[in-house]
């Protein structure tokens, strides 16, 4: 079979194709089209078979790509897709999502595209194996071989504690996955558009869950609708796998006065208008000029889904050049087709309510009520700092002004307040983070760990998957090293007793 792979040299780089952008821009469905079989095979057999592959080191989950990528190529579908679910418990969800040009399709990752023959499409071939195995029926529950009496709350039923569960699960452990949503996902239900991944795409996984025995609590939130207390009192573990959904604060003039909504906010309201939540999007760009303020992933969700709510304007301000965008470059892509503009290396200085429309200092006509003026200045890129990444400074004389009836930060999260939601019990990381011992995976409270976004702050959903499976193998390994007798004397003095409210 060897003579099927290997074929970087006659066979170029191709994905699969990408519906045209007035099209796509008046829906939120996925935007590339299926590979077909023959594409599939024609693209997995380019893969050279390095003797290290590069690809496989940069995923975060170490996911065997040169062997799916072979299976592929010889039409052994049924054993690619066998191969790509022992590491990844989400691979068709990693193939849409995933930034694979900053991972296993990046120059540094992938020997092809170093030697100027273009990267494997790796995603998109992930992608095609899952979808392929719905489809065939080879996507089963993982339902344990014995069960096990002990309980185990996850809090959080995004892709960390997803994961979490669906490995506890398939070892046996009683699984209680508790999230303040109506559904499963996390951002990958509320926060991620339809437009990069279809919500049916994440309810089939939740239902698989569901099917394996995983019991679900939707409507609860940490602090609000429950205690650390009454979890640890009725569950032998807990998991602590909330993700990071406060929003960064917008440090400008006027910011304070709401002239700006935060992206998490725009984005799930739209997320739970499309799956049939609310009647309509709390916040709605139709017929509005809207300015999304960032230059990360979500940003690029904000001004893509503002397109398809009918914005007449959209305009991303990022204080950076395109190649020092943190976000991933086939999204600035996508979003410039679908008629996003992008004013590079610019920054906002305030946001102000103004009495007549003004662009660049220009009076042009009345305004609509609740117009904003948002007063920017250009930068250019010092020196680099700390990070490694070079610090915008503002031009000085360079301000100008853009009209905005929408504004919407995307500067990025933070984790919410481990300490408020636990009345103390669990602390924080100088970096804002959940505090836990880092071999372990447990925090200051015995039984209680924490994964994904709350421990790593905002991050991608593959790295999640990584924790919530890494997750799971402390708390078994701690639950079959604790006499379950020790695990019921330990509940009630795991954490303070007094709770607020």
């Amino acid at each position: 079979m060897a003579d099927r792979m290997q074929k970087y040299v006659s066979v170029g780089r191709k994905t699969p194709e990408k519906r045209s952008a007035e099209e796509r821009r008046n829906d939120q469905r996925e935007i590339y089209r299926d590979f077909t079989p023959e594409a599939a095979a024609r693209q997995a057999s380019r893969c050279e078979q390095c003797g290290t592959p590069y690809c496989q080191i940069f995923c975060p989950l170490h996911n065997n790509i040169p062997d799916w990528l072979k299976l592929t190529a010889e039409g052994r579908l049924d054993e690619a897709y066998a191969r790509a679910q022992e590491t990844n418990n989400f691979p068709e969800i990693c193939g849409r999502i995933c930034p694979q040009d900053r991972l296993c399709e990046a120059k540094w990752a992938c020997t092809l595209e170093q030697a100027g023959h273009g990267t494997v499409t790796i995603g998109a071939i992930e992608r095609y194996i899952t979808d392929n195995a719905w489809k065939e029926g080879w996507v089963r529950p993982r339902r344990p071989r014995r069960e096990r009496p002990e309980r185990i709350a996850v809090l959080g039923a995004g892709p960390a504690g997803m994961a979490a569960a669906e490995e506890l699960r398939a070892l046996g452990y009683q699984v209680h996955l508790y999230d303040r949503h109506a559904r499963m996902g996390g951002l990958m239900a509320y926060g991620i558009p339809g437009f990069k991944l279809e919500k049916h795409v994440v309810e089939r996984r939740a239902g698989l869950l569901l099917a394996a025995g995983v019991r679900f609590h939707p409507g609860v939130t940490l602090g609000k609708d429950t205690t650390l207390v009454g979890l640890r009192r009725d569950h032998e573990a807990v998991v602590l796998a909330f993700g990071a959904y406060a929003a960064k604060a917008l440090d400008v003039p006027g910011a304070e006065r709401d002239h700006a909504v935060a992206a998490l906010d725009y984005l799930i309201g739209s997320s739970r208008h499309l799956l049939g939540e609310l009647p309509a999007p709390p916040i709605d760009a139709v017929g509005k000029r809207v300015v999304v303020i960032g230059g990360g992933d979500t940003a690029m969700d904000c001004v893509r889904t503002a397109v398809r709510q009918g914005a007449v304007a959209v305009t991303c301000l990022y204080r950076r050049d395109r190649a020092n965008m943190p976000g991933s470059a086939r999204e600035v892509g996508h979003a410039e087709e679908e008629g996003v503009a992008f004013a590079w290396q610019a920054q906002p200085e305030a946001l102000l309510g103004v009495p007549v429309d003004v662009i660049a200092g220009e009076a042009t006509a009345l305004k609509p009520a609740g117009a904003i003026a948002v007063h920017a200045v250009r930068t250019r890129l010092a020196a680099a700092g700390s990070d490694g990444r070079r610090v915008p400074e503002p031009v000085p004389n360079s301000g100008f002004v853009l009209q905005a009836d929408l504004v919407i930060n995307a500067l990025g999260f933070s984790v919410e307040d481990a300490a408020a939601l636990t009345q103390g019990a669990v602390g924080m990381t100088e970096r804002a983070t959940v505090a836990i011992d880092r071999r372990s995976m447990m925090t200051a409270v015995p039984g209680v760990f924490a994964a994904g976004d709350a421990v790593r702050g905002p991050s991608l959903v593959v790295w999640a998957i990584r924790d919530g499976r890494d997750v799971a193998t402390q708390v078994h390994r701690y639950l079959s090293a604790t006499p379950r007798s020790q695990l019921r004397a330990m509940r009630p003095d795991a954490v303070p007793e007094k709770v607020a409210g």
